[in-house]
């Protein structure tokens, strides 16, 4: 660790423990005016034998500490065969700390596998919904997944009802691909009521994590099923990287100590195991879950450890500043390796990349003049074309890479590298659309039409909200785009505008 950094978070702690609630009194029995379930329950990150149930103790959401009155209670979690628990399989006692808001991670083993569960917790009187959980199938097993894949909900521009009808889809599986909240609000005409001003302290998370789980919506969709999740800008700052925030007015000390206050928000937040990190500023999210001999995911972090947006940011004509250097990176050389050594490993029929921003490039000009968007991969060649040689060396045309961030849907074969025309197809990307941000959205997008010829591997496109549905089989991998046509007002009904097949072992994606 840098010595600056050293003694940066040393006088952070230092003035954490001035504060930190003392109060060791461990309840037994919790008593509660209101009911400490608000926020719903969830499950994720499952194993062959276990999984995360999450939930968190907050009858008041909106006060400090969510209401909660002190103490350390005690919460019994119960896991069943049936929605009635008659046939109980395991239950346990966790204390929740006051220090980590009240939230509760259950990591659950012992299980068998492939195997659907019900789950809730009690506190006091109180009882939570029930949730259902299900194991991964056992190492070597090929049984089939589906699939669900969602990102970016921003509460003040749409209702959540993509996750409604997510809610009812039966899937096996959930990967949420980052955006879950957004730090900044205040949008004029914003459809529900959201905060005026950026937030930076762990109480402010805190705060809007609590606003986003009370949708109803949100809840229902975590009751389904499991969830792999990560994050991307907006659980801290916009376009952020590493530690250069969005506008450059705060210093790398100032965007450390904010990393920290999200980066522990979002951990309290998520169904997820204990973090490795020498401080919440440095958590480490990446990781990997098996489905069986299926599907192996690989869950990246593409914000953490990224140099700064090359030219300024934005969309920008290449090339330019130091865009083209080969040391830039967005994965971090670390990552990268981890990531290089596992596919060269790992034996799975499908390598599937759990990621933030497009890897393809979307050149959004006619004419020899190329125009790239500096905070998706397109910003990082060098690395976007690293990753792809591994791909091709290492996992050929049965690897998947699942995108958010841009708001609207797209379909894309990947090359070996877009360094130069004629390279192989080695992989392909889906690329979903958002939730609610950015509003009701469009069918397509506007001059897509010219510019599409620019970029031939772009096989599809759409921006209205919705979400996608992943059918994965030893032999081949379906998508299907659900759609809503908007989200501004309720009642919107889903459609599937678009389904590609991808064959293993074969390039190039079909539309269905």
């Amino acid at each position: 660790m840098e010595r600056r950094r050293f003694l940066a978070d040393i006088a952070r702690y230092a003035a954490l423990c001035s504060v930190v609630p003392t109060d060791w009194r461990v309840v037994a029995r919790p008593r509660f005016a209101d009911d400490p379930f608000t926020l719903g329950v969830a499950s994720g990150d499952p194993t062959s034998t276990g999984a995360v149930l999450w939930t968190r103790l907050a009858p008041r959401p909106y006060e400090l500490d969510g209401g909660m009155t002190g103490g350390r209670p005690i919460i019994e979690w119960e896991l069943a065969d049936d929605e009635a628990f008659t046939k109980g399989v395991r239950r346990g006692r966790y204390t929740a700390a006051p220090e980590l808001a009240y939230s509760v991670h259950v990591e659950v083993e012992g299980l068998a596998p492939d195997r659907w569960y019900f789950y809730r917790f009690r506190a006091g009187d109180a009882v939570s919904p029930v949730g259902r959980v299900r194991t991964t199938p056992a190492a070597g097993a090929l049984t089939p997944l589906r699939l669900g894949v969602a990102s970016c909900q921003n509460y003040e521009q749409g209702l959540f009802t993509s996750l409604d009808h997510l809610s009812r889809e039966r899937c096996d599986l959930v990967t949420h691909l980052g955006d879950y909240i957004y730090e900044s609000g205040g949008r004029q005409g914003a459809v529900r009521t959201h905060h005026s001003v950026e937030i930076r302290t762990v109480e402010d998370y805190r705060e809007r994590y609590s606003q986003y789980k009370l949708d109803p919506m949100l809840q229902a969709a975590h009751l389904m099923c499991p969830w792999l999740v990560t994050w991307d800008d907006h659980e801290v700052d916009n376009n952020y990287a590493s530690d250069f925030g969005e506008n450059g007015m705060e210093s790398a000390e100032q965007m450390r100590a904010r990393r920290a206050a999200a980066y522990q928000a979002w951990w309290e937040h998520s169904p997820v195991r204990v973090p490795r990190a020498r401080s919440w500023a440095d958590l480490d999210i990446r990781r990997t879950t098996d489905w069986g001999a299926l599907a192996r995911f690989w869950m990246l972090d593409t914000r953490q450890y990224r140099d700064d947006q090359a030219c300024g940011d934005g969309t920008q004509a290449v090339p330019c500043g130091d865009w083209a250097n080969p040391a830039r990176t967005i994965m971090g050389a670390k990552q990268e390796k981890w990531l290089s050594d596992g596919l060269g490993a790992s034996r799975s029929r499908w390598q599937v990349l759990g990621q933030q921003v497009p890897v393809a490039p979307f050149d959004s000009t006619v004419g020899p003049e190329t125009k790239l968007y500096m905070d998706g991969w397109s910003g990082y060649p060098a690395n976007r074309d690293r990753l792809l040689a591994e791909i091709a060396l290492k996992a050929k045309n049965r690897t998947v890479v699942l995108t958010g961030d841009v708001h609207s849907n797209w379909v894309n074969e990947l090359h070996a590298g877009f360094d130069r025309p004629g390279r192989e197809i080695v992989a392909a990307e889906f690329v979903g659309t958002s939730l609610s941000s950015g509003g009701d959205g469009d069918p397509v997008w506007r001059g897509s039409a010219e510019v599409m010829p620019e970029n031939p591997h772009v096989k599809w496109h759409s921006a209205r909200r919705g979400y996608m549905i992943c059918d994965v089989r030893p032999d081949a991998w379906t998508t299907e785009y659900r759609e809503v046509a908007y989200v501004q007002r309720p009642g919107a009904p889903v459609t599937t505008p678009a389904t590609f097949r991808v064959e293993h072992g074969k390039p190039g994606i079909a539309r269905v």
